[in-house]
């Protein structure tokens, strides 16, 4: 009976060891967060501002937790910089790239590889362009995904005479994106990130 109950107890040193493990092979994927989507640029965005400074929140958090952080940026000028709201660092990782999905002749598969990540959180600009994209590419590709969805913008769509709002495109986007990932607000991940702090 004793033996059981080492035996149980070792396996639960294990799992939450590799719980643990599992917590920290994450990423943060900000997607062309860039200077054209704002205000005076080539492709303003509804309110691309507040989606930004809620990406800056998140993006605080993954410095502060050491975990991996990774920039997209696409190919286009002028407004090409990523924005001072999310400025990289000198240590983090900035992607460029010529397609919307931001797989696509990239590294970046490789790059979540060798940091053996497995939960990818996405956010930036388009929603309905390049962020959902990503998403659906990380899903195939089989990473648990999450998208922070008040860290995401877009814009107005026009389809022959119909006219849909950017709110609408917004939406619809992030509700069709549940069947390939988690839909969260920054402030679900801050208390994830706060329980995951207080379990180490």
């Amino acid at each position: 009976m004793k033996n059981m109950s080492r035996i149980f107890f070792l396996i639960i040193i294990v799992c939450s060891v590799t719980a643990q493990m599992y917590a920290q092979n994450k990423a943060l994927l900000l997607i062309d967060i860039q200077d054209f989507y704002f205000s005076g640029g080539d492709v303003p965005l509804d309110n691309p501002k507040a989606a930004a400074l809620n990406a800056g929140l998140l993006l605080e958090q993954f410095r502060k937790s050491g975990d991996l952080v990774i920039h997209v940026r696409h190919n286009y000028e002028p407004g090409g910089e990523i924005h001072q709201y999310v400025s990289p660092s000198s240590q983090e990782i900035v992607i460029s790239k010529d397609h919307v999905n931001a797989f696509r002749n990239t590294d970046l598969d490789l790059i979540l590889k060798e940091h053996e990540v497995s939960d990818l959180f996405i956010c930036g600009m388009q929603t309905h362009m390049c962020l959902e994209a990503a998403v659906r590419a990380a899903s195939d590709l089989e990473y648990n995904v999450a998208v922070v969805g008040d860290a995401c913008a877009t814009r107005a769509l026009q389809f022959g005479e119909t006219i849909v709002a950017a709110d609408d495109v917004h939406h619809s986007t992030l509700a069709t994106l549940k069947s390939y990932a988690r839909i969260i607000k920054v402030t679900d991940y801050l208390i994830e990130s706060a329980g995951e702090s207080g379990r180490q």
